[in-house]
């Protein structure tokens, strides 16, 4: 199992969300084997379990799960391949010549 990476602190968190527009909605994404977006609601101030202040991210208990989490945003998040396009190329259908008297008969 891989060893996760440092913390993402507050100081971290605010840096990358000032690049973004301040109206665009947050979402929290989850479980990179069966992606899924989820509504924040609220942000409170806790301890983790060796006692370090530490901020939660809480899910809005009304909205439950907003969705699964678009292929963009796994793909940006790499829990996904990205999706190529398909390569084989569109077959062409034949013009439909109408059905002579005779044939008409037999259907």
């Amino acid at each position: 199992m891989p060893t996760p990476g440092p913390d993402l602190t507050v100081r971290d968190l605010i840096s990358r969300l000032s690049a973004l527009d301040p109206d665009t909605p947050v979402r929290l994404a989850i479980n990179p084997f069966f992606p899924m977006a989820h509504r924040l609601a609220d942000v409170v101030l806790g301890e983790d379990l060796d006692g370090r202040s530490t901020a939660y991210l809480a899910e809005d208990p009304k909205a439950v799960q907003y969705g699964y989490l678009p292929r963009s945003a796994a793909e940006a998040l790499t829990w996904m391949p990205p999706a190529d396009p398909p390569t084989t190329t569109r077959r062409r259908l034949r013009a439909v010549t109408p059905l002579t008297p005779d044939e008409k008969e037999r259907y």
